[in-house]
This record gives structure tokens, sequence and C-alpha cells, in this order.
């Protein structure tokens, strides 16, 4: 596996894959890595020649206030993991390789609209952080195709519009939630809880099911049904930010007209920001 640091040695050596006709496919991380991003390299592997995987804690994707000090960085961990999955090409970029004039006079890629709902309500720019640095690595990598987990399924939307408005020749390609036997979605920020937090984080996907069961069985009242659930939620211990059952083509708020629907859920317990989905789709 290469390991490589710089912008001018990672476009050196996809020059010297291109020139070969190899394929190349991308998932970018902020490191910390669980067995659901060994999952999306696996994946990779599967669906092109080469696979370039990034390590980066990108600066402007935390809102103020938030644990960027402390959020896990464990590179040398990573970079085993990362050969256990027969990773290509790791990019361990430094900020100042990146943002060169510093993160807060970057020029910035936003998605309106989309970017200020849910989790964007709850997180001051941080969207925007996500849309320049994925475009960002998008440029360097120049990808056939970059994978990104359904979890974080909010993101997901937001980076197929960046891919579509501004013309990225990259497919994207989402894979499904990876989970702990408990149901609870891995997570980087999971390392935040205790063992019994852990034990007691599964209730959020226990809600999320629960949710889609009601709306299984025809339950039609979508407002109460995520009362419901916040309320099951703070009774468990969880501060929750929101539980909202939307459209799953553009994420507005789901009709009754609607059949393809995902919930969302983002919940504090202890240290640790959860987010998790489940998607449904009910007859009419």
């Amino acid at each position: 596996m290469l390991v490589l640091e710089s912008i001018s040695a990672l476009r050196q050596t996809l020059r010297d894959w291109r020139s070969k006709g190899i394929s190349v496919a991308f998932v970018p991380t902020m490191g910390n890595l669980h067995a659901g991003h060994v999952h999306l390299v696996r994946e990779a592997k599967r669906v092109a020649d080469r696979v370039v995987v990034s390590v980066f804690v990108n600066p402007t994707q935390f809102s103020p206030g938030e644990d960027f000090d402390a959020y896990p960085r464990t590179p040398a961990e990573d970079a085993e993991k990362l050969r256990g999955a027969e990773t290509d090409l790791l990019f361990m970029p430094a900020a100042a390789e990146l943002y060169p004039r510093g993160s807060d006079a970057a020029t910035f890629v936003e998605v309106p609209g989309l970017s200020d709902e849910l989790c964007g309500q709850f997180r001051s720019g941080h969207f925007r952080g996500v849309a320049t640095v994925v475009s960002k690595f998008f440029n360097l990598v120049q990808p056939d195709v970059a994978l990104f987990g359904e979890k974080d399924f909010q993101q997901l939307m937001i980076i197929r519009r960046v891919v579509a408005d501004l013309d990225f020749p990259v497919r994207i390609h989402a894979v499904a939630t990876v989970r702990e036997p408990s149901g609870l979605a891995m997570s980087s920020r999971n390392a935040y809880l205790t063992a019994e937090q852990k034990a007691q984080a599964a209730r959020l996907y226990r809600c999320l099911c629960q949710a889609a069961e009601a709306i299984g069985r025809g339950e039609r009242d979508f407002e109460q049904i995520e009362r419901q659930q916040v309320e099951a939620l703070q009774a468990a211990g969880f501060r929750a930010d929101y539980f909202s059952i939307r459209r799953e083509s553009d994420l507005a708020p789901a009709g009754q007209d609607d059949s393809d629907l995902v919930i969302l859920a983002a919940a504090w317990l202890g240290k640790a920001r959860l987010i998790d989905n489940i998607r449904v789709t009910r007859s009419r």
C-alpha cells in the first residue's frame, strides 16, 4: 500500500495508473476506522481496479464548539486496517496541504436548501465543509466511482447533488449501513460511548424500526409517529435533535401520497451524537 501525503505525489501516481487504463475507486474517511469503513474498501475493490482511501479530519465540517480537537485520530491503526483490506493507496494530507491559505479563507461549495435541513439545522456550516472537501478530493483523485455509507444519508444526498450540479464524472456508489449485533450503526463517534451507553445506544435503531413498522401497518399520522419516538428516546436517556419521516428522493417532509420514505434520527447519548436512518416503502 502506498502512503502519500502530498498532492503532487498523489497526482503523479494517479497519472501513471490512468495511462495504463486502470480504473479507480475512492473512499473518503476521517480516520478512526472501523468495520464499516473496511466494508466500504472491500466493496470498492469489487467495483474498480485500484482503491484510494483518504484519511483527513476536515476542519471545515466542524461547527463552533464541536469536537474537532478531540476527534479521535488513529493513523497507525488506520493504516494497518487498510493494508489488511488490500487498499492500494492511502492519502493522508495535512490541513495545510488542502487549505494552504487556511480553511477560513478557502473557496467553498454549498448545496442550498438541502444543507439546512435535519443535521444542517443543528450543525451550522457542516455540510458546506463536507461538500467542499469532497469536491476537492474528487478534483484531486478523479475517481471513476466513489463509495459512501448510507448511515450518513443526508450527506449522501448532498454529495449526489454536488456531483449532478457540478458535472463531476464520478459514479456515487451507496453502501448499506454496517451494524453491531445489537443494531447500533457503526460510527467513529461510538468511541465516545461507555460500555453501558453502547448497549443503550441500540435503542435508536429500535425506535426507527418501530416507526417503520407503524407506517407499514398503515398509520398515516407521521407527526404523531415522530412525537412518540422522540418521547421514547428521551425516556431512554437520549437528547433528541430530530426524528423525521421524509421523502427518500429529496428529503422533503413526507406526504400521504409518497411511497418511498426514509426515517432519519439524530440524538445525543452522553458525549456522542448518534445518527441513523431506515428506509421504508409504503403501499398507497
